[in-house]
């Protein structure tokens, strides 16, 4: 577990807890986006070193996909509108779309198996880093453009598909 301390409030985040991405730009998205839900302003100076990391980081041509799920949603409360739509549309491109909905899934899987009676549930890592796509299209300021909904309403689409016979998802989030 990691924790830090800002102005008193103490946050901690397991490690294990990230989409199977293990560096350290993922830990810091996670900090950065408690932090920003607070909400920490842009210019606090915890914030804005954060924000610094991960646009080093958000340049990096090799970014796991889940990483750049996290820095979408990062720079979309950060009013950084720039890098929100970069991420974005780097992630469009790498977009399972099926059935009329989009999802977003770990490169080199496995396809899914269609067998009669059984319906796929992907894991959770792919719930979650679909999930902080959504959110990073509809955290948008001013608010979300007309295809940006419509986008937004096939993942959603998907990440319902996903849900158990409870109402609940597998995610560890």
């Amino acid at each position: 577990t990691e924790a830090l301390k800002v102005g008193g409030v103490s946050i901690c985040l397991c490690v294990s807890l990230q989409g199977g991405v293990d560096n350290e730009a993922t830990l810091t998205a996670y900090i950065t986006i408690a932090l920003l839900e607070i909400p920490l302003p842009v210019t606090h100076s915890v914030v804005r070193n954060a924000l610094f990391c991960l646009e080093t980081a958000a340049n990096q041509k090799e970014n796991h996909v889940y990483t750049k799920a996290l820095l979408a949603y990062a720079f979309a409360l950060a009013g950084n509108r720039d890098q929100r739509k970069a991420l974005l549309d780097s992630l469009e491109k790498e977009a399972v779309r099926k059935d009329g909905s989009v999802h977003w899934q770990r490169p080199g899987k496995e396809p899914e198996a269609d067998l009669p009676f059984h319906r796929y549930r992907a894991p959770s890592a792919e719930v979650e880093m679909t999930a902080y796509v959504l959110l990073a299209q509809l955290t948008s300021q001013p608010a979300p453009a007309q295809e940006e909904l419509v986008s937004a309403s096939l993942i959603a689409k998907w990440i319902s598909s996903q849900q158990n016979p409870n109402g609940g998802f597998s995610s560890t989030q």
